[in-house]
């Protein structure tokens, strides 16, 4: 009897991005479907270039990048419609409510429109601003924004969640509802790959962890791997990841 093929949400392979130097160098990463995977690096590391062009909106000088088996440099309208991609700084129209953004946005996608609805109403629920669905978002905080964009990206029901700095600038409250969209994103089925500055959160939410640095992936593994491949079964992400960055070559 023949196994379920496990299938992967997200495969590079050689990726390459120069600008005066590599900021992509001949990166190979393969993150699974249906996990939460983390991808750490310090600035400068090749984090956002990576993703940036997984989500299209960068062409790489070389390689290869699959999205849910999708050719996304040959197909790259398909690979989009099965991904979403949330910035550090989102942009989202000012003189629209929350509501009219999502519809809007989910319209581009040609969603339903009576499902769209429904889903924007849950989603932006779900993020704690159901009393916000008509103010317009030019009086909106940063945290307030980031949220609108989330739910922007979700509307059309994507698999892969590609997330670049969620939680930067959002308070206690904000950052659990993203945090808690996430996961039942990813209990969904869906994948979610997210770059961030705060280890604790990649830590306790992350499936797996991948380290950059360089533009080349150094280390990559649950944290008890990455434990184990440090030789301490006690220390901490944070401590590992300086180590690992500080141990790593510099680009040429």
């Amino acid at each position: 009897m023949s196994q379920p093929q496990v299938y992967s949400a997200l495969e590079l392979r050689g990726l390459t991005k120069r600008f005066d130097r590599p900021a992509v160098d001949g990166l190979d990463l393969t993150v699974r479907a249906g996990e939460f995977y983390a991808l750490l690096g310090a600035n400068g590391a090749g984090k956002t270039t990576t993703l940036r062009m997984v989500a299209g909106l960068l062409r790489p000088d070389a390689g290869s990048v699959s999205v849910l088996g999708i050719d996304a440099l040959a197909d790259p309208v398909a690979a989009k419609q099965v991904t979403a991609w949330v910035s550090d700084e989102p942009m989202i129209y000012d003189k629209l409510t929350p509501l009219e953004y999502l519809e809007f946005v989910a319209g581009l996608w040609g969603c339903d429109a009576a499902i769209a609805e429904r889903s924007a109403r849950e989603l932006l629920a779900s993020l704690g601003l159901a009393p916000h669905l008509h103010e317009r978002c030019e009086g909106f905080s940063k945290g307030m924004r980031q949220k609108v964009a989330l739910a922007g990206a979700l509307v059309h029901d994507p698999r892969l969640i590609i997330l670049d700095e969620p939680l930067t600038g959002l308070d206690a409250v904000s950052a659990r509802h993203v945090k808690g969209l996430l996961q039942a994103r990813v209990r969904a089925g869906c994948t979610v790959i997210m770059t961030t500055h705060i280890l604790e959160v990649a830590e306790r939410m992350a499936d797996r962890i991948g380290v950059i640095s360089a533009g080349r992936l150094i280390a990559e593994g649950t944290l008890a791997e990455l434990q184990q491949q440090n030789g301490q079964g006690d220390t901490s992400l944070e401590d590992m990841f300086v180590a690992l960055v500080e141990s790593a070559p510099v680009a040429a």
